[in-house]
């Protein structure tokens, strides 16, 4: 927990995201309904990553990036990559 704190008092995202599958699982009721890996890819959106970016840091293809973005949009009711960036520094989770 304290690798995770650190990295989102630096705003480092990116690290934050490399590291989440190494450490325990989080209680984080503000990531509400999203899985463990939209979350992930939620908080490289907000890092201003693209899919090609997401896709290549996470070791999955484009299109599952897209998809994981389409059911976090859904999920949250957002309409856009912005929303969700919005929405993910609004909630800490980045």
């Amino acid at each position: 927990n304290a690798a995770r704190q650190t990295f989102r008092q630096l705003g480092a995202a990116v690290e934050l995201s490399r590291t989440e599958g190494f450490l325990p699982k989080e209680a984080n009721p503000a990531s509400g309904p999203l899985t463990g890996r939209e979350l992930q890819v939620l908080r490289l959106v907000a890092a201003g990553m693209t899919n090609r970016g997401i896709a290549g840091k996470l070791h999955i293809s484009e299109k599952t990036v897209a998809r994981h973005l389409s059911n976090i949009f859904t999920k949250l009711d957002l309409y856009s990559r912005t929303a969700a960036a919005a929405y993910a520094y609004e909630h800490n989770l980045v």
